[in-house]
């Protein structure tokens, strides 16, 4: 097969890594593969695949303006260019998410066209991004949602959708999503130690200017277009070529490797911090780098030296040798309030470590359906609503959802209030609440008391994250891992999706998904976490 893979960037993220382990696992195949993406990579060789740099597909703030046809018509010349020929089918990653708002109107053209297209959702705009859908409403369905829906969500025979979670795939069949066009398609699990490329595979980059042979050094005169190309040998490995750092300890480390942006509830993991034995350090692996971000980092780096609390940040940055920096801690730890898929809850056994910290129902069942045994993590961390101003907190509460309505164009329903606060407190106890409820305010309030009144702790159901480690426990959730979700059988599911998409006729565009069906499960007040507002 020639496959057309787009995105917006190559840059280090999640999204990056799933495309890296499809192009290693369709490159693997035998499939010829080309990634079509607004910015260059820092490591192209990661990519075991042709790359072809198209600036209008980057992200909106940023990108070359263009309009959806002509991106459309660039996408295809590229695509046509790099694989030698017009892709069989092309695989979309997060086209309705708001970030190019050029990228939904060119999808449809390609649907228009009869191309079989799989678009593929890690995000939903209408998930807790309400100033990218609100940007889209406005620009591209005129401030009408119905409007939006055609433009953003088209329906036919030959137009699949891909999920990563059965919540999601859910919600896309409440949309009117037929059972034969949404597919679940997890993520390949591996950390970035892991190679990901096929031996000897051939890297072409698009960057514009010349035709440069990576190997003989050799450019050559090439017509201009929207891209040229340069080529690359690509050997297995393809990892950063940075010098192992020291990363010795004389303390139990409890790692928490996510870049560290607000969702990720970085107030928790300095929760567990402030209740720490003196033989306990905790430690998170990357800053974020979204400048909207780093002003509430940069608030919890100094809580943290403000309470001398034992935290590391950012230590993946002075750890040269990633692996290392794993193989030293005691056990691996998540405290995010929101994921898309949850990596973090599949990879900690494939290095024989334990993990500690909150689970996300919505996420993992999938993975206890397989068998996965995550029974040592927390749903809900309970404190007491005592120790903060729950009274400011219920008004920022009521601000958030009406700022939520007021972006999706919903109507405000009396008892939305109600619903998020009986969600957020402990049902068994309405005097305690859920500390990942919690906004910055009302989780630095709660940090505080702790560190000032020692007997607070007594009021806690625990003060240690609750850890099984057993040898068993490790083997047998490594077992499923590498059973369920490792490169070779997201290639066999992935090659299905293909075979089916292929197969299915190509008809005209004449319906969509129902939008407000989204927004009214994504935002049901139940689901209402302040970190992710």
């Amino acid at each position: 097969m020639r496959i057309a893979i787009v995105h917006f960037h190559l840059q280090t993220g999640g999204v990056t890594r799933v495309i890296q382990h499809a192009c290693a696992a369709l490159a693997a195949a035998g499939h010829r593969v080309a990634v079509l993406c607004g910015e260059p990579p820092r490591q192209p060789e990661a990519f075991a695949a042709r790359l072809a740099v198209i600036p209008a597909l980057g992200y909106e703030e940023r990108r070359a303006p263009l309009g959806p046809d002509a991106l459309g018509a660039a996408m295809a010349r590229a695509a046509r260019r790099a694989l030698g020929g017009a892709p069989d089918l092309w695989h979309i990653h997060n086209h309705c998410l708001g970030k190019n708002l050029a990228l939904p109107g060119a999808v449809r053209g390609l649907a228009e066209a009869g191309q079989p297209l799989l678009l593929q959702l890690h995000d939903f705009a209408e998930d807790g991004r309400p100033a990218l859908y609100r940007r889209m409403l406005e620009v591209l369905g005129g401030k009408d949602g119905a409007i939006l829906a055609t433009r953003i969500y088209p329906l036919a025979p030959h137009i699949h959708y891909a999920t990563l979670n059965a919540r999601d795939d859910r919600f896309l069949a409440a949309a009117g999503v037929p059972d034969a066009q949404r597919h679940r398609l997890p993520n390949a699990a591996s950390f970035a130690t892991e190679p990901l490329q096929s031996p000897r595979r051939e890297t072409r980059v698009a960057l514009g200017g010349t035709h440069m042979d990576g190997e003989r050094g050799a450019k050559t005169d090439r017509p201009s277009g929207d891209v040229t190309e340069r080529h690359m040998d690509v050997n297995t490995g393809g990892q950063a070529g940075a010098e192992p750092a020291a990363c010795g300890l004389d303390h139990r480390r409890w790692l928490y490797p996510c870049r560290a942006i607000r969702r990720k509830n970085l107030g928790e993991l300095l929760f567990w911090a402030t209740l720490a034995g003196p033989e306990d350090r905790f430690a998170t692996t990357q800053a974020p780098q979204n400048p909207l971000e780093q002003p509430i980092y940069a608030r919890w780096v100094a809580l943290a030296a403000e309470l001398a609390l034992p935290v590391d940040f950012a230590l993946g940055a002075r750890c040269g040798d990633f692996a290392a920096l794993l193989a030293s801690s005691h056990a691996l730890i998540s405290t995010s309030v929101g994921e898309g898929f949850g990596l973090a809850f599949l990879e900690p056994w494939l290095i024989d470590r334990p993990l500690a910290g909150r689970d996300l129902p919505e996420i993992t069942a999938d993975f206890a359906a397989d068998g996965l045994d995550l029974g040592a993590l927390y749903q809900r961390l309970p404190v007491p609503l005592e120790w903060l101003d729950a009274a400011a907190l219920r008004q920022r509460m009521d601000a958030a959802l009406a700022a939520a309505t007021r972006a999706y164009g919903r109507a405000r329903a009396r008892e939305d209030l109600a619903r998020a606060w009986a969600a957020a407190v402990d049902r068994r106890d309405p005097d305690r609440i859920d500390f990942g409820r919690l906004d910055e305010e009302a989780q630095i309030e709660v940090l505080r008391h702790l560190r000032t009144n020692s007997a607070a702790r007594s009021a806690l159901d625990t003060t240690t994250p609750p850890l099984m480690a057993e040898v068993e426990r490790i083997a047998h959730n490594r077992t499923i891992v590498e059973r369920e979700y490792m490169l070779d059988g997201y290639r066999r599911r992935l090659e299905a999706i293909y075979r089916a998409l292929l197969a299915a006729p190509s008809a005209p565009v004449r319906d969509q998904a129902d939008g407000q069906a989204l927004i009214a499960r994504f935002q049901a007040p139940e689901r209402l976490f302040l970190l992710r507002t």
